[in-house]
């Protein structure tokens, strides 16, 4: 169904993630890529997705697969080439897909030759003055600035050999010791950034997911962060080297940027900014969405929520209230690259007041995956029913469950390397694809070669065992993204229903005064449902009763 030319592609979208290095690999090394990429989109199209975000394909010595760039403005040579991106563009576009392109603004890779430039000259230098750069603490300066520890694991600060050879100054790195900080008060910086905004803008991105958004900017003076701080109890973010105010200035100007290549009077031409940002309160994550800044932010506290329905009714609740605020549009997602997939975390019992799933390995307890899938299609009939703008990511319209038992030595996240058991990281989600049951490495490739090993589930839950057959995974999602184009419900306004405590229920009302009801059954009895012809249910109705874990689409 065709969008209304009145609104925005993006305050409505469902955005598709592709990882690239999982998603469909063309010359059989077992590693996936962009000509990959493009031979599966049809894929996409078929599925009823608006637009494909691309997770980093920038030249880097992929030491946290790709989000350590050493250059923004060219391909790595493992996923192909510039001529294979604009075929990707080309090919996207003329399926009626939008491309949104993954910016890493951080941080660069220590091999980026500005880096490599600072290495290279005196402290003090204009090379060093686009890396955050400090003197050690303590005699000699042995100890670190200051105590803020990299999200990886370990200490935030690597100490530089000088061109004399001697004990130098600490670079920062708020993650991988290979990813070193910007020093975004230096205006090279900033400018330098914008230009590979413009850079892919001309070549025919429709946007960018801004990774780390929240933390450009550092607190002045770089003090001490506070060691016993600790989200659960304390959601302030009152840490120095996130979410300072200075960034809102960064993202004003790209904003200026971005509408700049949109054509006035025409909403789908308009360029799409959306940042990851792990910030609380909420009111501290709208001010990214105010109507100068960008247009989205994930909203991750969602996603950490648990399957509790008072806990859910309160967490879509208080998003839709913040985003009204500022006259934006609430961004839904349930699962990507950083984070369990929602067909496993969902496995688990689930607990009031937990806020998020770590890495699970073989060592630990693992999740029942009938129940984890359940759950699964049952969240994500209620999140694609919510207003606005939602996010997937690649496999989850399958049910693909995490890899929990990936073997150790196969993995290849710096978490896990900087460390070990404390956290096992997140390869688990990243396992490749599956497209065919009975091909090598289940359609990924024509080699049966993979970057990580594939489980024997995914064979069973491949593309062409579901496409068809009703009741799969795949036809659920295929039916819930037409309908909610049809029905308008990323558009509509919301209106609590109340059906029992056990219950998340509500009505959404289109711009057209189509009316759909969502009943979302989280208790542990069966329901009945309020009358209305039934549109769709993430599992079969029980004698005309919502089963437990099950959510339906009610007409009127």
């Amino acid at each position: 169904m065709p969008r209304t030319t009145e609104t925005p592609w993006w305050r409505d979208a469902v955005i598709y993630q592709v990882y690239p290095r999982s998603w469909a690999d063309s010359d059989g090394d077992g590693v996936g890529d962009l000509p990959g990429i493009t031979a599966r989109l049809p894929h996409l199209a078929e599925l009823g997705v608006d637009a494909v975000w691309l997770s980093p394909f920038y030249t880097s010595p992929q030491n946290d697969a790709g989000y350590d760039v050493a250059d923004y403005r060219d391909v790595d040579p493992l996923f192909g080439t510039l001529d294979d991106f604009d075929a990707l563009v080309a090919e996207a576009h003329g399926l009626g897909l939008k491309v949104v392109v993954d910016v890493v603004p951080n941080h660069s890779s220590s091999e980026h030759a500005w880096f490599r430039a600072a290495l290279a000259s005196p402290p003090g230098s204009p090379e060093r003055a686009r890396y955050v750069f400090r003197d050690g603490r303590g005699e000699g300066g042995d100890e670190p600035p200051n105590n803020w520890q990299s999200t990886f694991g370990g200490s935030a600060w690597t100490r530089v050999t000088e061109p004399d050879g001697t004990k130098g100054q600490w670079y920062l790195h708020l993650f991988d010791s290979t990813q070193p900080d910007f020093d975004w008060t230096n205006p090279e910086v900033r400018e330098e950034l914008e230009d590979v905004l413009r850079f892919w803008l001309d070549r025919g991105a429709d946007g960018f997911r801004i990774d780390v958004a929240h933390g450009l900017v550092k607190a002045d003076g770089l003090p001490d962060a506070n060691p016993d701080y600790d989200l659960a109890t304390d959601p302030t973010n009152s840490q120095p080297m996130w979410d300072q105010e200075g960034v809102h200035e960064i993202y004003r100007s790209w904003r200026r940027i971005a509408d700049s290549y949109a054509t006035p009077g025409d909403p789908d031409s308009e360029r799409l900014l959306c940042a990851e940002a792990w910030v609380v309160p909420a009111e501290n994550l709208v001010k990214y969405v105010r109507p100068d800044e960008l247009h989205q932010s994930f909203n991750f506290e969602y996603l950490m929520t648990p399957w509790i329905a008072a806990e859910q009714r309160e967490a879509v609740a208080q998003a839709l209230e913040h985003a009204a605020a500022v006259g934006a549009p609430q961004t839904w997602v349930l699962s990507n690259h950083d984070v369990v997939r929602h067909a496993s975390r969902l496995g688990y019992p689930q607990t009031p007041g937990a806020r998020r799933v770590p890495g699970v390995g073989p060592e630990h307890e693992q999740p029942d995956a009938e129940l984890g899938l359940r759950r699964a299609r049952a969240a994500t009939t209620l999140m694609l029913s919510l207003p606005g703008s939602a996010y997937v990511y690649q496999g989850e319209e399958l049910g693909l469950p995490d890899v929990t038992d990936l073997p150790h030595e196969h993995r290849q996240d710096p978490t896990w390397h900087r460390s070990g058991p404390a956290d096992v990281g997140r390869d688990g989600c990243r396992v490749p694809m599956a497209w065919e049951s009975d091909a090598p490495a289940y359609g990924f490739n024509d080699t049966g070669r993979s970057w990580l090993p594939q489980p024997a589930s995914y064979g069973r839950l491949a593309v062409d065992t579901q496409r068809g057959v009703e009741g799969s995974t795949l036809e659920l999602y295929r039916t819930l993204l037409r309908l909610r184009r049809e029905r308008g419900l990323g558009t509509g306004e919301l209106t609590w229903l109340d059906l029992g405590q056990d219950v998340v229920a509500f009505s959404v009302t289109a711009t057209d005064g189509t009316a759909t009801t969502v009943v979302a059954n989280l208790g542990r009895a069966p329901v009945a449902l309020p009358d209305g012809e039934v549109l769709v249910t993430s599992e079969p109705l029980a004698d005309g009763r919502l089963g437990v874990d099950t959510t339906a689409w009610l007409a009127g």
